[in-house]
C-alpha cells in the first residue's frame, strides 16, 4: 500500500512540476501579451510529455496523473467561485444576464445539433459546445468531470477554445477602434463578455479597448461563468438518463463540485475575507487548474488528435461565426432594451 501511494505521489509531483513550469513560462512577455494563462500552457506541456517521454516513465505513476485530472480538477472548479460574487450580477443589470443566457443556450444546443449533422463523437461535440458557450477551458473541465469523457476529447475541445478565443481577443479591439463594430462602450462590453471564450480573452480584449468597456466585459463574462452551474446540473441529469437507456429508473448524478462552486460564490459575496486572502486563493486555484490541464494533456497523444479529425474544429468554427454574428445582434438590438 505504501509503495502504491509513493508511486501515486510521483505522478502528482510530476504534474505539479509541469504546473510550476507553466507559471514560469507564462511570465514571459509574449505569453502575457497573448493572454495565454498557465492553464493553456499546462495542457501544451502535458501533451508534449505525452508524445515524448510518456513511454519512458513507470506506469505506476499513471494513477497520480489521473488523480490530478479528476480530484484536483473538481477542487479547482469549486475554488473558482472565489472569482465571482452575486454583486457582479447586480452591477451589470438584466441586459447582460439575458444576452448571456441566450448565448449560452443557443451555443450549446446549436453545437449539439451541428455535431449530429457532422456525425461527430457526442462527447467531443458537447465539450466543444460548452467550452465555446460558457467559459472556455474551465467549462470544458467542468463538463469533462461530469460526463467522464476520455482525456483526449477534452484536449481537443480546449484546443478549439484556445484557437478561436485568441483570434477574437485581437480581432475585437481592431474592429471596434476602426468603427467596423458600431456599438456604444456599454454594448461593446456586453458583446465582448458574452462571446469571448476565456476569461483571459475578455480581460485582454477589454483592456485593449479601455476601462469603460473592460469593466463591463469582465462582469458579463463572469456571469457566463456562473451559468456553468445550471448547465452542469442539467448535464448530470442527462448523463443519468442516457445511462438508464430506458431500463427503468437511474440515479441522477449531481455534480457536487458544481454546487460547491455555487456555495463558494455565495460565501465570497459576503466579503468576509480580505482581498489579499482572496487573491492568494485565486492564485492557488489557478495552480490546481493548471495541474488538471497538464494531467489531461499527459493523456493526449497525437494519434488521438488524428482520431478526432477535423470535425471538432469545423464545429468550433461554426459556433465562432454564431458568436460573432449572433452576439453582435443581441448586443446591438436586444441589450439596449434593458439598459
Amino acid at each position: 500500500m505504501n509503495e502504491k501511494r509513493s508511486s501515486m505521489l510521483h505522478g502528482i509531483l510530476l504534474i505539479a512540476l509541469f504546473a510550476c513550469a507553466s507559471f514560469y513560462i507564462g511570465d514571459a512577455q509574449i505569453f502575457k501579451e497573448l493572454s495565454f494563462s498557465p492553464m493553456i500552457i499546462g495542457i501544451i506541456l502535458g501533451m508534449l510529455y505525452a508524445n515524448s517521454l510518456r513511454n519512458h516513465l513507470p506506469e505506476t505513476w499513471v494513477p497520480g496523473i489521473q488523480f490530478c485530472s479528476k480530484k484536483i480538477l473538481r477542487l479547482g472548479i469549486i475554488l473558482y467561485g472565489f472569482r465571482l460574487t452575486f454583486q457582479d450580477i447586480a452591477a451589470v443589470g438584466i441586459s447582460g444576464i439575458v444576452v448571456d443566457a441566450i448565448i449560452v443556450t443557443a451555443t450549446i444546443l446549436g453545437g449539439i445539433f451541428i455535431g449530429r449533422l457532422l456525425k461527430m463523437d457526442r462527447d467531443t461535440a458537447l465539450l466543444t459546445s460548452i467550452g465555446s458557450g460558457i467559459c472556455g477551458a474551465a467549462a470544458v473541465l467542468g463538463a469533462e468531470a461530469t460526463i467522464q469523457s476520455k482525456p483526449y476529447k477534452t484536449a481537443v475541445a480546449v484546443a478549439t477554445v484556445v484557437i478561436f478565443g485568441t483570434v477574437s481577443m485581437f480581432l475585437y479591439p481592431i474592429a471596434y477602434r476602426s468603427g467596423i463594430i458600431p456599438l456604444s462602450p456599454n454594448e461593446m462590453g456586453i458583446y465582448a463578455g458574452s462571446t469571448l471564450h476565456e476569461v483571459a480573452h475578455a480581460v485582454g480584449a477589454g483592456n485593449a479597448m479601455g476601462p469603460e468597456i473592460s469593466n463591463v466585459a469582465v462582469i458579463v463574462k463572469m456571469i457566463r461563468v456562473m451559468m456553468l452551474v445550471p448547465v452542469l446540473l442539467v448535464l448530470g441529469w442527462w448523463v443519468a438518463t442516457r445511462a438508464s437507456s430506458g431500463q427503468g429508473k437511474s440515479k441522477v448524478s449531481i455534480p457536487w463540485f458544481a454546487l460547491g462552486f455555487l456555495v463558494v460564490i455565495g460565501f465570497n459575496s459576503l466579503n468576509l475575507l480580505p482581498a489579499a486572502v482572496v487573491d492568494v486563493i485565486n492564485y492557488i486555484d489557478t495552480f490546481l487548474l493548471t495541474m488538471a490541464m497538464a494531467a489531461l494533456g499527459a493523456e493526449t497523444s497525437i494519434d488521438k488528435f488524428k482520431k478526432a479529425g477535423a470535425k471538432p474544429f469545423i464545429l468550433a468554427a461554426c459556433l465562432y461565426v454564431w458568436l460573432i454574428g449572433g452576439g453582435y445582434l443581441l448586443a446591438r438590438y436586444l441589450a439596449p432594451i434593458w439598459l
